[in-house]
């Protein structure tokens, strides 16, 4: 895991390295400092009970000069390893999110199943920014704090030897206590954040159904749901905080306790031993404890970051990780010649478990250009069906051709540029209407846009605006009616020219008149494009050169309108449901 997030560094190599380094440099001088302070301690001392005089003018200028030459280097080091550290960070952080987003566009539809959209939000988000953090952190802070606490050490016992024995004793129990911390702390930061991501889900759903909310006037139980996963994830945190808040504790008692070990030796040396010496550096050893206790309670604060974010590491990783599905082959086809459908002994399982299929022994064969109805009750796997004609799922067993060539034989830009895929709650995106419709050809022209919205029936409303097609578009495309934004996809799909069409339920929020203009200019503008609708309703499929009804993931049966009346109970049902005694009548 640590290996694939240090690949994020990519392009910031010299920075993540040369923090470190110079955050060395910074360490070194600053504790050079009380260090030759110590020093010219003792020779002030040793000078005056050997002499009875202090020391000349230019020797403590001397000594001071170096005091402020270790402080100039010690700051221009800690500068430059600031400027280095935040191009790293923010460089790793930057790459993380694209190699996460990049990721999720190769995912299929089973992997995007897996994870729900609010979880994927929060580890593009949240997660990344934990994980940022500790980058920063670790190439920083934990550089300086151990460095620090090794130096800190070493002058410590070159001082005064005894020191050592405190260190090695309080260090040890302090990393137990703290480890004990960690290993309790991790599973609970784990159960958070799938928290978070209900947290998430919760105001995703809410934001994006905020006008069903306020029809039905559920604003209050929408704030009492998002009160319960927020206090739920409050009182989880507050769990785990409390964990860790002995952290602190610990750590602040070992030190202090340490420091009140090096006064006592030290004092009890000069009083008892009469050594000057240790008595003038006890003002160095504390210096250094205090240095000691700095590394400390920065290694604290690492600790706390990484407990938290190797939870967030961990659910990057799920990501980075998941093994796509749907990949193309080794020497792809990249032509489509035509638009021929072939399905041979389908079937399909969501989870792979042959058990549990969706689809059963589909055979189906749609020659180019002919237009096809699909029909079904809910939950029948119409939509199932088409997903496998783009690959946007792989069949379980049995193979799905296009042109004679099953689809896994493709390169999937190239079938998918020749497959266009109309659905119901198809999304428009923030932009203007041109710039929506230009997503099935970025390099269409005004006239080709005019021409396929004219198609989808959908130019009549877009000459009513003022700006027609600059008009802009909200994101999701909550400006425009449920009718006008299936226009405007259908018009979005035809551009790209595709060999195969299929509207998926994209006409149930237009009228019926509407719905027979686009059919018919479907039918007479292009012919050749194989044309898959299907609908709910019978009057969209009614013309098609067959019509195929599904029944719980089976072809119950196909035929043409006039057949399926005469051979298919379903259909038959269907149609007199939906077209009562007096619409029949007029209609024969």
């Amino acid at each position: 895991m640590i290996k694939r997030l240090l690949k994020c560094t990519k392009g910031y190599v010299k920075d993540t390295i040369l923090t470190p380094i110079f955050m060395l440099g910074e360490v070194i001088f600053e504790l050079l400092i009380p260090f030759f302070m110590s020093t010219y301690i003792l020779s002030y001392l040793d000078e005056i009970s050997k002499s009875g005089a202090s020391p000349d003018f230019t020797y403590l200028l001397t000594c001071g000069g170096l005091l402020l030459l270790c402080a100039c280097f010690s700051f221009s080091f800690g500068s430059l390893s600031a400027i280095f550290c935040a191009k790293a960070t923010a460089g790793f952080g930057c790459n993380l999110r694209q190699k996460l987003f990049y990721k999720v566009q190769d995912f299929s539809f089973k992997n995007i199943d897996k994870f729900s959209t609010s979880s994927l939000v929060t580890r593009l988000t949240t997660d990344v920014t934990n994980v940022q953090h500790s980058f920063m952190m670790i190439i920083r802070t934990a550089v300086r704090a151990p460095l620090m606490l090794i130096f800190s050490l070493v002058f410590s016992i070159s001082l005064y030897p005894e020191v050592g024995k405190i260190y090695f004793i309080v260090i040890p129990i302090l990393a137990v206590g703290l480890g004990s911390i960690m290993l309790i702390a991790i599973p609970m930061f784990n159960r958070i954040f799938k928290k978070y991501d209900a947290l998430n889900e919760s105001v995703q759903e809410n934001v994006k159904g905020m006008r069903v909310v306020k029809a039905y006037v559920r604003e209050d139980y929408e704030k009492k749901k998002f009160e319960r996963s927020s206090d739920d994830v409050r009182k989880s945190f507050v769990k785990a905080e409390r964990v860790l808040a002995f952290n602190n504790p610990i750590m602040m008692f070992c030190i202090y306790a340490m420091i009140l070990v090096i006064i006592f030796i030290c004092g009890r040396a000069g009083i008892i031993d009469n050594d000057y010496k240790v008595v003038a550096n006890l003002q160095t050893l504390i210096s250094y404890s205090s240095s000691v206790l700095m590394s400390l309670m920065m290694l604290s604060m690492i600790f706390v970051m990484i407990t938290m974010s190797y939870a967030s590491a961990k659910r990057i990783d799920e990501v980075l990780t998941e093994e796509i599905d749907v990949v193309n082959p080794t020497n792809p086809i990249r032509e489509v010649k035509n638009g021929d459908i072939d399905f041979e002994n389908v079937y399909f399982s969501y989870n792979g478990d042959m058990d549990k299929c969706v689809l059963n022994n589909v055979n189906l064969h749609i020659s180019s250009g002919e237009t096809v109805g699909i029909i079904g009750g809910t939950g029948s796997s119409k939509s199932t069906l088409a997903n496998l004609i783009s690959r946007l799922y792989d069949a379980t067993q049995g193979s799905v051709k296009v042109a004679g060539v099953d689809v896994k034989e493709y390169d999937m830009d190239t079938l998918r540029n020749e497959v266009a895929v109309v659905l119901q709650k198809n999304l428009l995106f923030s932009g203007t209407i041109a710039e929506n419709i230009r997503w099935g050809d970025e390099n269409a022209s005004l006239e080709e846009v005019k021409r396929v919205c004219k198609l989808a029936c959908a130019d009549e409303f877009i000459e009513s605006f003022e700006n027609k097609y600059d008009t802009h578009i909200e994101q999701g495309g909550t400006n425009v009616s449920g009718g006008q934004k299936q226009r405007l996809c259908i018009a979005r799909a035809l551009l790209k020219k595709p060999k195969i069409l299929i509207l998926d339920d994209s006409t149930s929020a237009v009228d019926t008149k509407t719905d027979a203009s686009i059919r018919h200019a479907l039918k007479t503008e292009v012919p050749n494009t194989t044309k898959i609708i299907i609908a709910q309703r019978i009057a969209s499929v009614i013309d098609a050169d067959k019509i195929i009804v599904m029944n719980n993931g089976v072809i119950s049966d196909i035929g043409t309108h006039e057949e399926l009346l005469k051979t298919s109970t379903i259909y038959k049902e269907v149609y007199d449901t939906q077209f009562r005694p007096e619409e029949k009548g007029g209609e024969e």
